[in-house]
């Protein structure tokens, strides 16, 4: 076992939540011991959520452990049936509660309750909270979804989105628009806001809409093999994947050949084409998140921002097999890991000039001072805006120019008032210009102090390796003048050259050697 502080997923029956709370009339009865409710804060905290899960603890103490817990969870699951009368009930249990072996699915089938109960096998030790969600969400269709004749019109499901999901709610949202404008009805869209009776009649449409592999592919999979409902690989995310995906659907569909959907309400591929474009192409980006998310962001910043991606990687080993495939055609070593430190040194050893992560990585990028954009969970509280921000269809595309993009921009505007901050018009105690105020000259610089770089607090020097390069001052500072965008691939050729000629302390000279070097 291995202590963590951050973590990348949760334990499965974490992913069974994120199911039960998408849903409406489901209740999830877990069998936990008393502190393993934490979980109901990252809905009610993280994703703001206006009600609590619904989600009933059996919530033992370790004096129980020697009576009956097993008539404790009986009793739990009754009062939970009568005082929520849901239309179907789920249970199983937490990592801790799987220890006693009291076998919650058993107890509850014995039970005769009137309405379905739909045990999870969630192994709490072999996976984690991705394979949970999309576990639980297979039985609940295994055990909910009825042979139904098909609608009239085509119609199709949108399967996978779930509570805490990185901007489900607005990417089913944008899907089903998408498929509107295409003359396609959504029958179902599962298992967010969905109830036990919209799963049974899952069987009326004509085919199904995967949107996230991790949490929906294997219902998708069932129902193809049971419903004959065919489903749709590729996920819209981007504008090149979203084109992708309407020819699928059309396919799918039976529509005429050439279908398009509108596009009008796209911009990003205007941006891409933009002047101001070229000043961020070829800019060096770091992409680490869950697969689909991953691998989708790699495409679009290779293939329509002409960003260049330098590292790809996953959390989740159950897409490994993809994420390694992707990352050969972009010449890359794949980083398959869910330990974050192991990820912060890929990206140090990487320097990008962007991160495209998650709220890990987020963190991760403000240790080494690298503008990070989250692409994918886990994520945090301000990853659920009030406003309208999908990432998949059109809208979605747009919303990835806004989210990249800016913290470069951002990132080359607090560069300039970092440079100019010592300025006679923008030192602090200069009068306002516009007011009619005269600047004063600015305070000076305390003794010792040159340039515009502030002094630091003074750090513990770090251990250095025997052989390895070291940076003196004077130079560190010179470099840290050189805009932020391009300071990564400087210090890369002066380290560079200064290797190659055998210097191993690099001061100012060696710096500006090493610039009309490359400059030649």
């Amino acid at each position: 076992m291995k202590l963590s502080v951050w973590t990348y997923e949760g334990p499965p029956h974490v992913g069974a939540m994120r199911v039960a709370t998408a849903m409406k009339g489901l209740h999830y009865v877990l069998h936990a011991p008393q502190g393993d409710t934490y979980a109901d804060l990252l809905f009610t905290m993280i994703e703001r959520r206006n009600h609590r899960p619904p989600v009933t603890y059996t919530t033992f103490q370790a004096r129980d452990l020697g009576s009956d817990t097993a008539d404790l969870f009986r009793t739990t699951c009754l009062d939970a049936y009568e005082r929520f009368r849901p239309e179907a009930l789920i249970v199983g249990a937490s990592c801790t509660a799987e220890l006693i072996q009291d076998d919650p699915g058993g107890l509850a089938e014995g039970m005769g309750l009137p309405i379905p109960v739909i045990p999870l096998e969630l192994p709490s030790y072999q996976r984690k909270e991705s394979w949970g969600a999309a576990e639980t969400f297979y039985s609940i269709v295994r055990g909910l979804a009825q042979p139904r004749a098909r609608t009239e019109s085509v119609s199709c499901n949108i399967l996978g989105a779930t509570a805490l999901g990185f901007r489900h709610r607005d990417d089913v949202a944008e899907v089903a628009k998408l498929l509107t404008g295409l003359g396609i009805a959504v029958n179902v869209a599962a298992p967010l806001g969905a109830s036990p009776s919209d799963i049974a009649r899952l069987g009326a449409a004509h085919f199904n809409v995967m949107l996230y592999p991790e949490t929906g592919e294997t219902a998708c999979r069932w129902l193809e093999r049971e419903f004959d409902q065919p489903y749709t690989r590729t996920i819209p995310i981007g504008v090149g994947a979203t084109r992708d995906f309407v020819a699928e659907v059309v396919r799918l569909a039976g529509l005429p050949e050439g279908t398009q959907a509108d596009e009008s309400g796209l911009r990003l591929p205007w941006w891409s084409a933009s002047v101001d474009s070229t000043y961020l192409t070829g800019k060096r980006v770091f992409v680490f998140g869950d697969a689909t998310h991953a691998l989708a962001a790699a495409r679009v910043a290779r293939d329509e921002m002409g960003f260049e991606v330098v590292g790809l990687g996953c959390y989740n080993r159950e897409f490994a097999r993809d994420v390694r495939a992707a990352a050969k055609d972009y010449g890359l070593e794949p980083l398959i890991s869910d330990d974050y430190l192991e990820v912060e040194a890929a990206i140090a050893e990487a320097q990008p000039e962007l991160i495209l992560g998650t709220q890990m990585e987020r963190h991760i990028g403000k240790r080494l001072g690298i503008p990070c954009a989250v692409i994918s969970a886990p994520v945090h509280v301000q990853d659920f805006p009030a406003r309208y921000g999908p990432q998949m269809g059109h809208e979605g595309a747009n919303v990835l120019f806004d989210t990249w993009v800016h913290p470069l921009v951002m990132g080359l505007e607090e560069h300039l008032l970092h440079m100019f901050r010592d300025d006679f018009e923008f030192h602090d105690a200069a009068g306002p210009s516009h007011l009619g105020g005269h600047a004063v000259a600015a305070p000076p610089a305390p003794a010792g102090e040159e340039g515009s770089i502030p002094d630091e607090p003074a750090a513990p020097s770090p251990a250095v390796e025997p052989g390895a390069t070291i940076w003196a001052l004077e130079a560190e500072r010179e470099l840290r003048k050189i805009p932020f965008f391009v300071r990564g691939k400087a210090r890369r050729n002066t380290e560079a050259y200064a290797e190659a000629r055998g210097i191993r302390a690099i001061t100012l000279d060696t710096l500006y050697e090493a610039k009309a070097h490359y400059a030649r």
